[in-house]
């Protein structure tokens, strides 16, 4: 799949949360989510700065990941520089920002070369760099459905979360502080609509099975391992569960 194509595919997910949060009265949008302690405005309000920031960062822009880093002590202080922004708005005009940011980010993803290198944490090639936005989005989705009581239901669209967090293994190594073990690790899970998502050599001595969706909440920490529908069996499986994390 192209960068193009699965911009669409973010544009689906970004579309589901927004329809999620347009009826909101007033009182709603500081409802609690189980996240950092923010609420439902909080949240849509750092996904509206995030998705800022990345449109930055594909531009050259002044708010760029880079160049908030050479101002701001930690990421913390970036997110919660968006966090305060939202807190100076209503819920409502929090979620038109976001949604006016959504649709100058999707623009500008479609308008990237296929072999550009964005300039985010490490560096990212295009397919990765929107499939962590799509990651993003659907990350805090969860926490705004579950503080509003609505239902999660998982999609195909997960299996491009899936993609991400193996492919973002080394970098959670590194976060945790340890080595990687030997040896290749296969990825075997069972999406929502009946497809298997199949990630690694199918030869691999380490195999990770289970449910498409546990894993993905296990990768952006929303749901502990061994809560979750999922079989490890190899060091390397039991592992990469343990290190799981597909954000910054």
């Amino acid at each position: 799949m192209s960068h193009v194509t699965l911009v669409d595919d973010l544009e689906a997910e970004q579309r589901a949360l927004a329809d999620v949060v347009h009826g909101l009265v007033d009182d709603a949008w500081l409802t609690p989510t189980p996240s950092w302690g923010w609420d439902v405005r909080d949240t849509i309000a750092h996904l509206a700065d995030t998705d800022e920031v990345a449109l930055d960062t594909m531009t050259g822009g002044p708010r760029s990941l880079g160049a908030l880093a050479l101002v701001c002590a930690s990421p913390e202080d970036v997110t919660y520089l968006g966090v305060l922004k939202g807190r100076r708005r209503s819920g409502h005009e929090v979620l038109a920002w976001w949604e006016r940011a959504a649709s100058e980010e999707r623009a500008a993803l479609r308008a990237l070369a296929p072999d550009v290198r964005v300039p985010w944490g490490l560096g990212m090639a295009p397919r990765s760099f929107v499939t962590a936005r799509l990651m993003e989005t659907w990350a805090h989705g969860l926490d705004v459905r579950a503080a509003l009581g609505v239902p999660s239901p998982d999609t195909a669209r997960l299996r491009h979360v899936a993609w991400l967090a193996v492919r973002a293994l080394p970098y959670a190594y590194a976060r945790a502080g340890r080595d990687a073990p030997a040896g290749d690790l296969r990825v075997e899970l069972d999406g929502p609509d009946g497809a298997r998502v199949e990630l690694g050599a199918p030869d691999a001595p380490n195999r990770i099975t289970g449910d498409l969706g546990d894993l993905c909440r296990v990768f952006v920490q929303r749901l502990p391992a061994d809560g979750a529908r999922l079989h490890a069996d190899g060091d390397a499986a039991v592992a990469a569960l343990e290190v799981a994390r597909a954000f910054l």
